[in-house]
């Protein structure tokens, strides 16, 4: 049993020199049972192991009789170290005066080896983390950039065709002011898409701003009239029933009836009005934004509210398809979802959140 363990067994005289090591351990190290009995243990160590043996272990073994779980590598016959786990245990007699040292060693390559990967993986860890710190930076940067880049000369255009309407005389002359006016609305609406989209590819998200205490009406009438406006001889109706404090982001929530309207306004039948309505419900605060059309093909139903997706538009009213991604992406931060149906008679986008 000494012999054949499946661990090896080394037994220490009082003189510190190896009595008995078993064929397990003399297998493993390639020592002959000659070349290790009556030497020290030490002496099949590494220099670095007889420092630690020495200093350490010794000393915490004959003040408290054992010593569990240290490390140490021995050196095989061959001059390679081998990676080993042991446990000693100090025999005395009555008089406290030492007369044995028994090990207890198990071969510990693999897990050695499992302990230093996961140093490597952690150290790779924080160098990874560091990294992702700085480009997370980077990319707050990008977007400020970007967005200050975009709407700075769009603020340009909007405050020129705002002079030139003080002074339009003629009709074709607050025609062409309109124009202009109509396709800034636009152009902004696509720059907050971008800005929304390279957020949530590349930074936290969409990022809210709650606020209960503020109506929520006054913004949905805003957005609406906007669209009239930039959409002139298209029919919106209205309908309201907001009886209840909605916290939300009411920017976002702008932004998130701005992109459905637009989309029914693109996609919708020109003589038929736009349906808005918004109320809050068994506990739900509910917005819907309907048209009448063609319905949507189930294959492009699937595919919606993916990004960069574009159904058959007209050429002067392709965009970047990403007003109903954006949407999506609104509903779901605001821990509510936006869903479509769509049939011969009308086609309806609803957007639900709960009332907390």
């Amino acid at each position: 049993m000494f012999e054949t363990a499946p661990c090896g067994y080394v037994v220490l005289g009082a003189n510190g020199r190896i009595d008995l090591v078993n064929r397990t351990m003399l297998g493993w190290t390639g020592h002959a049972a000659d070349q290790m009995v009556g030497k020290r243990l030490s002496d099949f160590f590494n220099i670095a192991g007889r420092v630690f043996y020495e200093t350490h272990v010794a000393p915490l073994l004959r003040m408290q009789g054992s010593f569990n779980e240290f490390a140490i590598d021995f050196v095989g016959a061959d001059g390679k170290p081998i990676q080993m786990i042991a446990n000693a245990t100090e025999g005395r007699d009555d008089a406290g005066k030492p007369l044995f040292v028994r090990l207890a060693l198990i071969k510990a390559t693999d897990r050695r080896r499992y302990e230093s990967q996961l140093l490597q993986a952690r150290d790779d860890a924080t160098v990874r983390l560091a990294d992702e710190r700085e480009t997370s930076e980077l990319r707050e940067q990008f977007i400020a950039v970007l967005g200050h880049d975009l709407r700075n000369p769009l603020a340009s255009i909007s405050a020129g065709a705002r002079i030139l309407g003080r002074d339009a005389k003629t009709e074709r002359d607050h025609q062409i002011v309109a124009m202009l006016q109509s396709t800034v609305v636009r152009m902004a609406g696509l720059i907050d898409n971008v800005l929304d989209f390279a957020r949530g590819r590349l930074g936290g998200g969409i990022t809210l701003d709650r606020n209960a205490r503020a109506p929520l009406e006054p913004v949905l009438h805003q957005v609406i009239d906007e669209l009239r406006l930039s959409s002139s001889g298209r029919e919106i109706v209205e309908d309201y029933a907001i009886d209840v404090p909605v916290n939300c982001d009411r920017s976002r929530i702008g932004q998130l009836v701005s992109n459905l309207a637009g989309n029914a306004l693109t996609h919708g039948a020109s003589n038929k009005p736009i349906r808005v309505r918004a109320a809050t419900e068994d506990g739900l605060f509910r917005l819907s934004v309907s048209n009448g059309g063609e319905p949507i093909p189930p294959a492009a139903i699937e595919k919606l509210f993916e990004p960069f997706f574009r159904g058959a538009v007209r050429a002067s009213r392709q965009g970047l398809g990403l007003g109903l991604h954006i949407a999506a992406q609104i509903a779901k931060a605001h821990e509510g979802k936006l869903t479509v149906t769509s049939t011969a008679e009308e086609t309806r986008f609803t957007f639900e959140m709960p009332l907390r």
